[in-house]
């Protein structure tokens, strides 16, 4: 593919305290400037503004027009920085050759087995974690401890080995 592809897209950060947020986005914007193949053309930072009922938790915004060098770059971007908004305002029809879209599919695959990868570790962690936390206390955890006394003592049966598998004598 030979066309650049121009877009806009939004990138917005929740958090506290106020300097941080307006830190934290102008960094943000400032990586993905440095990005390969990404150009930016356009931006604007908006000053973070306090949430809605909250007392501490502010949230800003920015508008960037980017100009990047495939559609590879462009579904890097999305799953890099997951903005909140993207459009691509040009080209309006892309022609892409087979061998183009098997490089932007793996890619998306690939993105999305990490995904997945640091997700299933993080769930093994965490129960870890909370195992080893109710080893140690217990009383932080009065409902699990409940279900464990209530529950009545599970008979142990011999199981039957499985005749198939029996081994022969020899």
């Amino acid at each position: 593919m030979e066309n650049k592809i121009n877009a806009t897209l939004l990138l917005e950060i929740l958090g506290r305290p106020k300097e941080h947020v307006k830190e934290a986005l102008t960094t943000l914007v400032l990586k993905l400037g440095a990005e390969q193949g990404v150009k930016i053309t356009n931006k604007i930072l908006h000053e973070p503004q306090p949430v809605k009922d909250s007392q501490t938790l502010f949230t800003s915004f920015a508008e960037v027009d980017l100009e990047l060098d495939s559609l590879q770059r462009y579904v890097m971007v999305i799953f890099t920085y997951m903005p909140s908004h993207i459009e691509i305002i040009s080209p309006e029809k892309i022609a892409i050759s087979n061998a183009e879209l098997n490089e932007v599919g793996n890619a998306i695959t690939q993105r999305l087995h990490h995904y997945d990868a640091v997700t299933k570790n993080t769930i093994v962690e965490r129960n870890t974690l909370l195992q080893k936390l109710k080893e140690i206390a217990p009383h932080l955890f009065p409902k699990q401890q409940e279900s464990v006394q209530q529950s009545p003592p599970q008979k142990k049966t011999k199981k039957k080995p499985n005749k198939k598998f029996k081994k022969k004598k020899s």
